[in-house]
């Protein structure tokens, strides 16, 4: 979900190709040595940058979700404070850039979650709880009838259709990167404003 446009660290490039590689064969699936070659060093180089392959997925996936939670408090210190739609909005649009950009650490969360330690598991929960607790205000602002654990099944739902998007073919088959996030926030929105019916 970066935002810079200056070129990877190397340490960011290892962890994105261990991300591909992690969801298409699975985290035990990859060996070290297959990292490295898919960056242009030796297996037993990547220790330089990481301790093993454990610590790479919990980087991974405490790192994308706490980058979704300071995304979303960016997106809410940002806002005007006098159009709650509009900040809605806002925090699709952040969570569909993640969706279609990241698409491997989706399918890596779904399936290798269970993996971390304890302690790392329990950080990626926390984070999430917080950045569901972040939609759910803005939510129930926009739709002022829901009760909170409605907001939060609705915000719940909508990530599950926000985060669909490795099952919806490869990125080629796509129709389009522009096309593809319009619909995503159409039917987020959707799916808002029928919960708040």
């Amino acid at each position: 979900m970066a935002t810079r446009t200056d070129a990877p660290t190397r340490r960011e490039q290892i962890l994105k190709e261990a991300a591909r590689l992690f969801a298409e064969r699975g985290f035990h699936g990859v060996g070290v040595d297959e990292i490295g070659a898919a960056v242009g060093i030796s297996g037993p180089g990547l220790y330089r940058h990481f301790p093993g392959k454990d610590a790479m997925l919990a980087e991974l996936l405490v790192g994308i979700s706490g980058q979704l939670l300071t995304g979303g408090k960016r997106r809410v210190a940002e806002w005007g404070g006098d159009d709650p739609e509009a900040l809605l909005d806002s925090l699709i649009e952040g969570h569909i850039d993640f969706a279609l950009d990241d698409r491997p650490l989706i399918t890596l969360h779904d399936r290798e979650l269970d993996r971390l330690r304890d302690s790392d598991r329990k950080l990626v929960r926390q984070l999430q709880r917080q950045y569901v607790e972040l939609w759910v205000e803005v939510v129930r602002e926009v739709y002022p009838p829901l009760t909170e654990p409605t907001a939060r099944s609705a915000v719940h739902s909508v990530f599950g259709l926000l985060n669909s998007t490795p099952h919806l073919g490869r990125p080629g088959s796509l129709p389009g990167r522009g096309v593809t996030a319009e619909l995503l926030h159409r039917m987020a929105r959707g799916a808002f404003a029928a919960a708040g019916a």
